[in-house]
């Protein structure tokens, strides 16, 4: 299966710049998923401590005018998250979208930190604390978002399921480059299963690019640049039914 990771910025003329370069890539390239970071196209919200109410509306409205951009990419599936509110409750809730079935919610963002320059606790409300299995075509995956790929307890559960990919879309800093890579590679081992993320990026670092398709070995396979924002790689889901009878894996089992 072919699949892409990048890197996007959030400020609207090097969002627009980085955005076409995608669509050209994703063109050339066909993949029949692209994982999108957090949030992409919008303000990193939760930098501010306080919730502000119009701006909540506004990155809503934003994100809404932005998905219905998502068929430019000509890719098969896309798979990112967006801010929602439901019964008056904001969320970072994951979606998939394709062509044939337009956008479909997945589960919302349960595991939210609380701290300066991310306060998602006081911006969004907890979502799912299940961690579900979902389709993208032949890929059953997982969607992990960002902090989520430090809860370890889900690697079990993802390895019991049987999922292909685990996907993480994330909005981390530059600075802590190297700790999340540490953490996706657990991910993938433990699991049996790749891991895919994309990450946003910005001049200041607060958040640091540096998206990744990893193997269900611990490999890294492809990673995003600031010179090479987009990474397609072919994946074999086959390696994934092998991986899970190796160790660590088999260790874990009933």
């Amino acid at each position: 299966m072919r699949v892409t990771v990048c890197e996007l910025p959030h400020e609207p003329t090097a969002l627009t710049a980085a955005w076409g370069h995608l669509c050209r890539h994703t063109a050339q390239h066909a993949p029949e998923l692209v994982l999108l970071p957090e949030f992409a196209f919008v303000d990193p919200v939760w930098e501010a401590e306080h919730f502000d109410p119009a701006r909540w509306a506004a990155i809503e409205a934003l994100a809404t005018a932005w998905l219905t951009r998502l068929p430019e990419s000509r890719a098969t599936h896309v798979v990112g998250t967006r801010p929602v509110t439901i019964d008056g409750r904001p969320f970072n809730q994951g979606f998939i979208w394709s062509a044939a079935t337009g956008l479909t919610p997945l589960r919302r963002k349960f595991f939210l930190p609380a701290e300066p320059g991310g306060w998602e606790t006081n911006w969004f409300d907890r979502g799912d604390p299940a961690f579900p299995v979902y389709r993208a075509g032949a890929l059953s995956f997982g969607l992990s978002i960002c902090t989520e790929l430090w809860a370890l307890e889900t690697y079990a559960t993802y390895a019991a399921q049987g999922v292909q990919a685990i996907l993480a879309p994330r909005a981390t800093a530059a600075a802590t480059r190297a700790k999340w890579l540490a953490a996706g590679v657990v991910a993938a081992v433990r699991s049996g299963a790749f891991c895919l993320s994309s990450n946003r990026v910005d001049p200041t670092g607060a958040c640091g690019g540096a998206g990744w398709i990893i193997s269900p070995d611990g490999q890294v396979l492809a990673s995003t640049t600031p010179e090479a924002p987009c990474a397609t790689l072919d994946i074999d889901l086959s390696a994934t039914t092998a991986a899970r009878d190796s160790y660590p894996r088999y260790v874990f089992r009933g």
